[in-house]
């Protein structure tokens, strides 16, 4: 079990991402202590400390990049997760979210419950940080979200799937933005199993300032228009 992160720019926010994974992987090894789990962190282009924030944690891998681009950069943590993984490789599960995001402790128990399944997608749900948004704008985004299972949403921030999933068909471009949507779309065009569930929501972000064009913080400036 890979977790892959990209990160640009994010030394505030990144401490808690990272702190929600860490317990998410505690849980995993208290379910599934067989299951071997490691985090990558990419670097993508950062001019502030975050590697410092990564450095300060050994268990975390940091995958420098000069890409600046969020497709390149979630593509760079795989491969790094499949170096690692070896000749195991053929079984990894690479479980992805954001640097400005905070995952649940269940988050991966549950993908790997459900990867037993014989489930090879795994698509989740995000919900931006209450703190961070005025009640009118958390209204609609309500409103735009179905957060149950079933649910029509992609999301870098919350998305997992088998490292041979990922191979089948090609990766991920690298785009500067929805190259989450561009991958899932491949998959499922693919045939692959998928599943789109609400029950491993992911608390992000509701700041407004963008890392990527046209992404999630310009999405938000468009509800509150």
């Amino acid at each position: 079990m890979a977790v892959v992160v990209p990160a640009r720019d994010e030394e505030q926010l990144l401490p808690a991402c990272l702190d929600a994974v860490a317990r998410a992987q505690q849980a995993l090894r208290s379910a599934h202590p067989a299951v071997l789990t490691r985090t990558f962190v990419v670097l993508d282009a950062c001019q502030d400390d975050t590697a410092g924030v990564v450095a300060a944690r050994p268990e975390v891998a940091a995958l420098p990049s000069r890409a600046g681009n969020v497709g390149a950069a979630r593509a760079l943590g795989v491969e790094a997760a499949a170096r690692w993984a070896g000749g195991h490789a053929g079984r990894l599960w690479v479980a992805g979210t954001d640097a400005d995001s905070v995952v649940p402790e269940h988050w991966l128990v549950a993908q790997v419950d459900m990867a037993a399944l014989g489930r090879e997608v795994v698509i989740g749900t995000v919900v931006p940080d209450p703190a961070d948004l005025p009640a009118d704008l958390m209204e609609a985004w309500h409103a735009a979200h179905d957060p149950g299972d079933g649910h029509p949403h992609v999301h870098g921030a919350n998305l997992g799937f088998s490292l041979d999933a990922y191979v089948r068909v090609g990766g991920y471009a690298p785009l500067p933005v929805h190259e989450d949507v561009e991958l899932v779309t491949a998959m499922q065009e693919a045939g692959l199993d998928w599943v789109a569930t609400g029950a491993i929501p992911v608390t992000t972000s509701g700041r407004r300032s963008a890392r990527a064009p046209l992404g999630f913080a310009t999405y938000l400036d468009g509800l509150g228009a």
